[in-house]
Formats: C-alpha cells, structure tokens, sequence
C-alpha cells in the first residue's frame, strides 16, 4: 500500500465548516445546514465543525449529537439517563405529542441561545500534516472520533475524518485482491 500522510487524506480547512466559538447552538445549526463536503468526487454533510477562537486558535469540535444534546429539555438531563429513558419506556396517546409539540419547539428555541462552548468537544486529539495513515487509524480509534484536526506549523490546516481513512483502507484491500 501506498504510504498515505494526513496531508493526502484531509479536508483543507477552507472547504470544512468552521465557528467561532461565541457562536450560538442555533447558529452552529444554521451554519451546518448550508454546508456541502464535497471530497474527492463525493458529496456529503457536515457531521461535525471546528470551533475557533477570536485569535484562531481551535477550541474544540461540536457534533451533531452534541447540538441536540444542549436542546434536550432540562427533565431529561437532570436526572440520570436510566429515569429518563423510563419516560419513553410507556405507551403515549398519541393525541398528546401533538399538543406538546409546539412547546417543546419554544424550549428548544431557547435552549438554542446557549453558547456551543457549552456542549462543544475540547480539542484534545490532532494529528499532525506528515502523520502516517497507522497513527491516524490508531488517533480515531482510540479516542472514539470521527475526525482529527491537521496541524501544520502549528496552525489547523484541515481535518481527517475517518470516512476517507475507511475509504482508503478499503480501496487499499481491493486492489490488492
């Protein structure tokens, strides 16, 4: 196989969507729905965005999940997950969702005035544009991520996710069959 650096397999920053860190959980959403990734000939959304600092330093990673996270109304996260997953464990009359549907669409409009630093990711895990394709796989896999920011003369340049990395491993063992 070929020997595949981060450099080959990373999104530039310039095409990956990118916050800064003031930005609102509405905005985070906002910005997320009007991006495309588009890499190598395949299209894709966003599953995730970096977010930076007034001095352009990376803060952390906000995911989809992580968005949805801060939406959740505050009876649901109070309590510990087990209590909160018995709410939905009961047979609902259905009639009742429609009743409360408008008032959970105004706590979420509020709960998204919440800063995305509140549920942001920190940006522990980078790796850096000459890394090896092994240390990659190694970086997601041990820290359960979906991508990497690269790191070039100490600046984020772009990211890895693991998409491309599955893509060109699996390319790697097609060929080779």
């Amino acid at each position: 196989m070929e020997t595949k650096r981060a450099k080959d397999l990373m999104i530039p920053l310039e095409k990956y969507p990118h916050i800064p860190c003031w930005y609102t959980l509405l905005q985070a959403m906002e910005e997320m729905e009007k991006h495309q990734i588009e890499f190598h000939g395949r299209k894709s959304l966003p599953r995730a965005m970096l977010v930076f600092d007034l001095d352009s330093s990376l803060r952390g990673i906000i995911r989809r999940r992580d968005i949805l996270r801060g939406l959740e109304p505050d009876f649901l996260t109070a309590n510990p997950f087990q209590y909160s997953k018995k709410l939905f464990d009961v047979e609902i009359d259905p009639n009742l969702i429609n009743l409360s549907y408008d008032n959970m669409i105004d706590e979420f409009k509020k709960r998204a005035e919440r800063p995305v630093t509140d549920v942001m990711l920190p940006s522990e895990v980078t790796v850096n544009y000459m890394d090896h394709i092994m240390k990659i796989i190694y970086l997601i896999v041990k820290n359960n991520r979906s991508l990497l920011p690269v790191i070039k003369d100490n600046l984020v340049v772009g990211v890895v996710r693991s998409v491309e990395v599955y893509r060109e491993i699996t390319h790697a063992f097609m060929k080779n069959e």
